[in-house]
């Protein structure tokens, strides 16, 4: 069965439990994980995966190499956990770095590209696939299994968390949201959609360690930087550069609050 077959099934599989499932007293939720373990067999991040890795090692750039001497925390060219402790500070940087923005340094100081040629295309469209998220379903895939471990010891880890949790509380905007509106309360969702509590571990660690993640609606995968620019979208919030600290702040302070968690990422999600 191809892809799009067994995402029909799976969906055919789903409208028709969902009937019984509440008359057996089951909720909503569990026919949707339901339908996404059925899936889960035949996620097509795969692909992605492959993509990016062949692209770790293809030559680039000015300086015709490859990014297999970049350094995501763990020393140059060590791939495998490296995503489960990320973001985390890089002392060449001066910064607290996420995997994308950490790549995009890499892609500057190995194969010196310039900045606008290394986050070119950093999120998917309709006519131009992106690399980054690419290499991020492909770096993230080299840390399943593991506990996350984003790394506290340094003052700007800190202070990055720190910013990140006021973040997450401030409300602001037309509608007057903050990232809490939705996502401070256990047991809510937005029609089938389930709003997760990520003030809560348990609730935190499964959502952060299934991203970067493969989107059935959208036809791609998604980063969690992606993920944080739509709700600020959603917020009708002023919009992020790619790369802002502002989402790398967001992602650390969910990243601690899911220390722990065990990273299945790239994950599956409608």
């Amino acid at each position: 069965m191809n892809r799009v077959a067994a995402v029909i099934t799976a969906m055919m599989l789903l409208i028709a439990a969902t009937g019984p499932a509440r008359a057996q007293g089951a909720s909503v939720e569990d026919s949707i994980a339901a339908y996404r373990e059925m899936l889960a067999d035949d996620n097509p991040a795969e692909l992605w995966e492959i993509k990016g890795k062949e692209f770790w090692a293809k030559k680039r750039g000015p300086k015709n190499a490859s990014l297999e001497g970049c350094n995501l925390g763990l020393g140059p060219g060590v791939v495998k956990g490296a995503f489960a402790q990320l973001p985390r500070f890089f002392a060449d940087s001066g910064r607290v770095q996420d995997l994308e923005m950490r790549l995009v340094s890499c892609m500057i100081d190995l194969q010196g590209l310039s900045r606008a040629e290394a986050e070119k295309n950093h999120f998917s469209t309709d006519n131009d696939a992106s690399d980054i998220e690419a290499l991020s379903a492909w770096i993230a895939s080299e840390s399943k299994g593991m506990p996350i471990a984003l790394p506290q010891a340094h003052p700007k880890e800190k202070e990055a968390f720190a910013v990140g949790e006021q973040l997450f509380h401030y409300r602001a905007g037309p509608y007057d949201f903050a990232c809490s509106t939705c996502h401070s309360s256990s047991g809510t969702r937005i029609r089938l959609q389930v709003l997760p509590n990520l003030t809560e571990p348990a609730e935190a660690k499964a959502i952060f360690a299934s991203w970067p993640a493969y989107r059935v609606s959208q036809g791609t995968v998604r980063t969690m930087e992606n993920r944080i620019t739509d709700c600020l979208r959603q917020q009708r919030m002023p919009m992020a550069d790619y790369g802002s600290q502002v989402i790398t702040d967001l992602t650390v302070y969910m990243g601690v609050q899911a220390a722990g968690g065990q990273m299945a990422a790239p994950g599956l999600k409608r």
